[in-house]
């Protein structure tokens, strides 16, 4: 009976799956320090400042009172929503800089 050759023998396919191994440790232990980056988005010179992580879970608001005028209500909703994005973009930023290495797994699809 002929036999196959040219497969990963028992040697190569356990250094394989301890790479594997480790890239997925790797990319737990980037996911974890997303988790823990502040990421600081600003708007209106700083009226506006909104803190994040590198994941965008927002965990916090400051607003300069000298941007709350209650008959102007869509400015600061506009400040604030811009403060947001800037937020977002510079997470962004970050997360894809130390994703890269991952290439296309980032996150694993998305999933994590």
């Amino acid at each position: 009976m002929a036999s196959f050759k040219g497969g990963m023998g028992g040697a190569g396919m356990q250094n394989l799956m301890k790479q594997a191994q480790k890239m997925q440790e790797e990319m737990q232990a980037t996911e974890k320090l997303l988790d823990e980056w502040e990421i600081v988005g600003t708007a209106g010179g700083e009226a506006v400042v909104v803190y994040m992580n590198a994941k965008r879970v927002i965990d916090g608001i400051e607003i300069d009172k000298s941007v709350i005028d209650p008959e102007d209500e869509e400015m600061l909703e506009d400040l604030i929503m811009a403060a947001i994005l800037d937020g977002y973009k510079k997470a962004d930023a970050v997360r894809e800089e130390k994703m890269a290495k991952f290439g296309g797994m980032g996150g694993m699809g998305g999933l994590l």
